[in-house]
């Protein structure tokens, strides 16, 4: 009697055991990192003065990403871009560009987009929500990309547009659009590869 109960006693809190470890949740998978290759890579933006429109870019800058299109939750996506270093190839606007008028650089010398979601857009398609920060003013966008993963390597388009004058670039005589056009297209080309 007594060997009977002592097995009983031991069969019941093994088998909750067995029973709670079935009822864990898989553990997911860690969602991949990529690295850009940034030879291959451009970060550039067309803008308008006085009619005639003209396209630039940054010559230094960084993403942080780690994205999984099975796993859009835990995706997500950081860009620091060097905010002196952009460039049109003209020289009186290229001088213009880091000073206070513009985008300051030497009180803001970073832009940031930092994601929040990542959605499905269609076959290969998605948008990534998050916030863009310039000349220390946050605002959310939503920056349509299509991205083609081909193994270990990675293609990604994408193109936001963007009023200027809500980040305060373009100060005094150009805070209007009369002679800079208010709009700028922000264009990104990322080649990554997969880091992990």
């Amino acid at each position: 009697m007594r060997s009977h109960l002592l097995a009983a006693t031991l069969t019941v809190p093994m088998a909750a055991a067995s029973l709670a470890l079935v009822a864990l949740p898989a553990v997911a998978a860690p969602v991949p990192t990529w690295s850009v290759d940034k030879a291959a890579s451009r970060l550039g933006f067309t803008g308008a003065m006085s009619g005639q429109a003209f396209n630039g870019g940054f010559g230094r800058w960084d993403a942080q990403i780690a994205f999984d299109p099975a796993n859009l939750a835990a995706s997500h996506v950081t860009a620091v871009i060097d905010t002196a270093s952009a460039k049109t190839g003209d020289q009186s606007r290229d001088e213009a560009m880091p000073t206070a008028d513009w985008f300051s650089v030497k009180a803001f010398p970073r832009a940031t987009f930092v994601s929040h979601k990542i959605v499905a857009a269609g076959p290969g398609r998605y948008v990534a929500q998050g916030d863009l920060t310039i000349r220390n003013v946050t605002r959310p966008v939503s920056l349509p990309f299509t991205l083609a993963i081909n193994g270990p390597t990675a293609k990604m388009t994408g193109s936001l547009p963007i009023d200027r004058s809500v980040f305060g670039v373009g100060q005094g005589q150009f805070k209007g659009g009369d002679t800079v056009a208010l709009k700028v297209q922000v264009n990104i080309s990322i080649a990554a590869k997969r880091a992990n």
